[in-house]
């Protein structure tokens, strides 16, 4: 059966979990938000995922500013400034005793509304700031044996529409893509952009090697990636030409290696896509080359987030 690159070993220490939910830590159980929710009656708002290393969440900075950016163009007020929300994460990773092996899933809404409605301003008071923390890692079976990709009819559509910049509560487009692909005995679904282009996946982004080479789509049509942004970064930084274009299903289908990208489980190679196997089916050479330079990135990030709580 085809696994998600998001499925996970169940952890029983989730069961005892506390939940941040508006300035409080619940239980599992008790950790509940109004049916009025804004979030529950129309998906108002914007959420991140964080992956927590050595006691802090890698790459806080950068999820920081993609939530407040997509908070403001959406006309939200989260109610925290950066500050406030970051003590918020460390209270509730404090909390749980959580330091490795965790991840975060931090989700605002505009809040509790007086009937349900889509106008914004009938919401009766503050946004809704839930953080759910969980031990949770990737399958290692899903990282060895790499994603089996499915090309979806679902397209990632114009910003005109729905921008594809917000991560906003609201994903019906990717997951009637992530249906097709399942339905369809895959693990992600790959989507395409209005013009035919490859865009992206579902729940990842996706990257093809040619002859050395790294390439993603423009970023046109998909979220602007933390980790997408990183692994463009370790190339740079490691001298692979990475490149940033338009490309088609038959540059995809001739391509040497795959590979998808994702805060929970990092750098993760794609063994086939529409019944057309990579090399052997195996990681590639350039894949396992690009997971251990993600790691020491990943590491260095942490360190510096220590280096600096050590000073202030």
């Amino acid at each position: 059966m085809a696994q998600s690159i998001h499925e996970f070993a169940d952890d029983p220490r989730n069961r005892d979990i506390r939940i941040y939910v508006n300035g409080e830590m619940k239980p599992r159980a008790e950790a509940v938000v109004s049916v009025f929710d804004s979030g529950f009656v129309l998906g108002d708002g914007v959420w991140e995922g964080l992956r927590v290393v050595d006691g802090h969440p890698a790459f806080l900075d950068a999820h920081l500013d993609r939530l407040y950016e997509g908070a403001k163009a959406i006309a939200m007020d989260i109610g925290l400034d950066r500050a406030g929300l970051t003590r918020a994460i460390y209270a509730t990773l404090a909390a749980n005793g959580m330091r490795d092996g965790v991840h975060l899933r931090l989700m605002v809404t505009r809040g509790v509304k007086r009937t349900p409605y889509q106008d914004p301003r009938v919401v009766v008071g503050p946004a809704t700031i839930v953080i759910i923390p969980e031990f949770k890692n990737p399958l290692p079976a899903t990282v060895e044996r790499g994603l089996k990709l499915f090309t979806v009819h679902v397209r990632r559509g114009y910003p005109d529409v729905q921008d594809n910049k917000l991560n906003s509560h609201s994903k019906l487009n990717c997951i009637t893509a992530c249906i097709q692909a399942y339905t369809a005995g895959a693990d992600e679904g790959l989507m395409l952009d209005p013009h035919g282009f490859v865009a992206t996946c579902n729940s990842t982004h996706f990257f093809i090697v040619r002859k050395g080479e790294v390439w993603t789509s423009t970023g046109q049509y998909c979220l602007g990636g933390i980790t997408r942004a990183n692994v463009l970064a370790v190339c740079r930084e490691a001298g692979i030409p990475a490149f940033e274009k338009s490309f088609s299903l038959t540059d995809v289908y001739g391509a040497d290696e795959a590979f998808c990208t994702g805060t929970f489980a990092g750098v993760v190679s794609v063994r086939e896509v529409d019944g057309r196997v990579f090399g052997d089916g195996r990681r590639g050479p350039m894949v396992e080359r690009l997971q251990a330079l993600y790691r020491d990135w990943i590491a260095r990030d942490v360190a510096a987030r220590k280096a600096q709580d050590a000073t202030t």
